[in-house]
């Protein structure tokens, strides 16, 4: 078994002073600092022992195509087996597998092909219950790609198939979430940035131990009216209720994203309902959907972050905004439901201002947030991951015993990482309560533009959460 200690707070003991640009047509992000002010702005940063579970290979670099947070899912596992899936240097798909606690991995690098120098390309895959593996990649406007491999034990993908035949030719952001029945669902963006709709389908397994089939259950489930689209995070609970929030865009540039807003459903995502349990019309439209927070445009608002549900069963989003006082900076933050309604926490103190501008992909010094709960009767402790270049540029675990209001601890878990965002095995999360972290270092140049880096080692980090007692 290999051990190593990961410590990045030594990054921290620097004075930060970054400006930063990159500026063609509107698309433009700018970086300052504010100074650091003595020893009271230097954060503490603890060691954690984290176990490198294996390189899977080398893996396309120029972009953050292999480590975007929208690809949900880029690792899975189902009983002790564990998959994922990357792009290679050369765009091909690559899936490895392994036992979990081997640290051996078995490599397919497959016929498939995406086009990595545009992020949103990216590869998103899951286990259905009977050990069926499904893969979908290569997505911005693009017609459906999706394949399946078979439970036999191989990695080979099948012939590309349709899902359900309509609404597949303009796909982006596809996503897969496994119920506790063993199906899944495939949420999709059909349209463009500004003007799409969100796409659902679901996974029913064979009753009878033959191939499965997928349905369509809505073909707009929320609707731009043709002036926005939605930037959706969803989870399933142990219940299978579905868990769903969003962030509306006005036009294709990230300045435009305002407001958060929320719905459930309890019935695979046929009926939709507020956090009340008031029926919602579907689809579901600015002027008709709850909203958890109000957030103005042009306040740095993140789009396609993370949202669980903690152990009394209550929605928690992580996502990232500026406030609208004087001098405020972005701040990761957590938008929960409370007794008597929606509430926010500030998740640390953020000095590091930035802003961002214009369509594609951003260039921001920090990455969006992903969040993890434990699921335990009443529990509230929370784990949210993130990279900052305030943090060193690499991933680290904001720990706290309640989200709500308890103190957060900060566990440095890799070395810089480029652009990348965090990436796990949440089927491993729920069944182990472990960090199964994929990790790559990325370039990612402003609106789609590649950075000259070589292609760099796709690695999975094991990583066991110590949460800090509670007073």
């Amino acid at each position: 078994m290999r051990e190593r200690w990961c410590c990045v707070g030594r990054f921290l003991r620097e004075r930060l002073c970054v400006v930063w640009c990159v500026c063609a047509g509107v698309s433009c992000c700018v970086l300052s600092v504010s100074e650091v002010r003595g020893q009271q702005e230097l954060r503490a940063l603890r060691e954690a022992v984290v176990r490198e579970a294996g390189v899977l290979g080398p893996g396309w670099a120029r972009t953050k195509v292999n480590m975007a947070i929208f690809r949900h899912s880029a690792v899975d596992s189902v009983g002790d087996r564990q998959v994922a899936g990357w792009y290679d240097g050369a765009g091909r798909v690559c899936l490895g597998e392994r036992r979990l606690g081997e640290d051996r991995w078995r490599v397919q690098v497959t016929e498939l092909r995406g086009r990595v120098t545009d992020a949103h390309n990216v590869i998103s895959l899951a286990f259905d219950g009977a050990g069926e593996l499904h893969v979908s990649w290569d997505h911005h406007g693009h017609p459906l790609r999706y394949v399946r491999v078979s439970a036999g034990g191989g990695l080979e993908p099948g012939e590309r198939q349709v899902m359900v035949g309509r609404d597949e030719e303009r796909v982006t952001y596809p996503e897969f979430y496994r119920l506790p029945d063993g199906g899944l669902l495939f949420f999709y963006r059909e349209g463009a940035a500004g003007a799409g709709n969100l796409v659902l389908n679901r996974y029913r397994p064979s009753v009878s131990g033959g191939a499965g089939v997928w349905e369509r259950v809505q073909s707009n489930l929320i609707d731009g009216e043709g002036e926005r689209n939605a930037y959706w995070q969803a989870c399933v609970d142990g219940g299978g209720v579905i868990h769903l929030s969003w962030v509306w865009r006005e036009t294709p540039d990230v300045v435009t994203n305002h407001d958060l807003c929320y719905a459930r459903s309890a019935d695979g995502g046929v009926t939709w309902t507020n956090s009340a349990g008031v029926r919602l019309l579907v689809p579901m439209t600015s002027a008709g959907s709850e909203y958890a927070c109000r957030i103005a445009q042009g306040s740095e608002l993140a789009n396609q972050t993370s949202m669980s549900v903690d152990g009394s069963g209550r929605p928690v989003i992580a996502t990232f905004w500026r406030g609208a006082e004087a001098g405020a900076v972005p701040q990761y933050r957590l938008v929960y439901l409370g007794e008597s309604g929606w509430r926010v926490v500030q998740v640390g103190e953020r000095t590091l201002n930035f802003e961002r501008r214009g369509g594609g992909t951003k260039r921001p010094p920090i990455s969006r947030p992903l969040l993890l709960l434990d699921s335990a009767a009443g529990s509230r402790r929370a784990v949210v991951l993130f990279r900052d270049q305030e943090w060193g540029g690499g991933v680290v675990a904001a720990v706290t015993g309640d989200y709500a209001g308890g103190d957060w601890e900060y566990w440095g878990l890799t070395g810089g990482v480029g652009q990348a965002d965090p990436l796990v095995d949440f089927g491993v999360w729920r069944e182990r309560g472990e960090v199964h972290l994929l990790s790559q270092l990325t370039g990612q140049g402003d609106g789609e533009r590649e950075e000259s880096v070589e292609p760099t080692a796709v690695r999975l980090l094991e990583w066991r959460v110590r949460w800090p007692d509670l007073q």
